[in-house]
């Protein structure tokens, strides 16, 4: 049976982020797969065994983390989604202390796929927006420096 692209897509966000289940990260992202966007500089993730460290990461400090797929188009060998990210801080895996605060972060995914696993994606998701949530940057109780009239 094959499995389309968008089914694979879904199966990642699922087993790998929601279900936590690390092997389907061996099963589902090719061995020389790149992710692009992940961390906080421009360094690329390289292969199952340098994103393990990613998931671990968000979900050490979001333990109860849900990602859900709010929008997918598929097209060819490319799926793009726009997803939601929920959980509680409640671990220390992004190196602050756990805050118990109520993360909810949005996002969009480019992921290309090649034989039934993903083998490029391209991340864009707000790092800064989850940062200020769990206290790790001053400024979520402020006004909108963008949407705010300027003197």
């Amino acid at each position: 049976m094959t499995t389309s692209n968008g089914e694979l897509v879904r199966r990642w966000f699922g087993e790998v982020w929601n279900k936590g289940d690390e092997s389907a990260i061996d099963l589902l992202f090719a061995p020389d797969g790149v992710g692009h966007g992940l961390g906080d500089t421009e360094a690329d993730v390289c292969g199952p065994e340098e994103l393990k460290p990613f998931v671990r990461n968000i979900r050490g400090a979001l333990p109860d983390v849900h990602i859900s797929i709010e929008d997918m188009i598929e097209q060819g060998d490319k799926v793009m989604v726009r997803i939601i990210l929920t959980g509680h801080h409640k671990g220390g895996g992004l190196g602050l202390p756990p805050t118990g605060r109520a993360v909810r972060i949005e996002g969009m995914v480019l992921l290309r796929c090649e034989q039934g696993k993903l083998v490029e994606g391209w991340n864009s998701w707000d790092q800064l927006g989850l940062l200020r949530q769990i206290g790790a940057l001053p400024g979520a109780e402020q006004k909108d420096r963008f949407l705010t009239a300027q003197q």
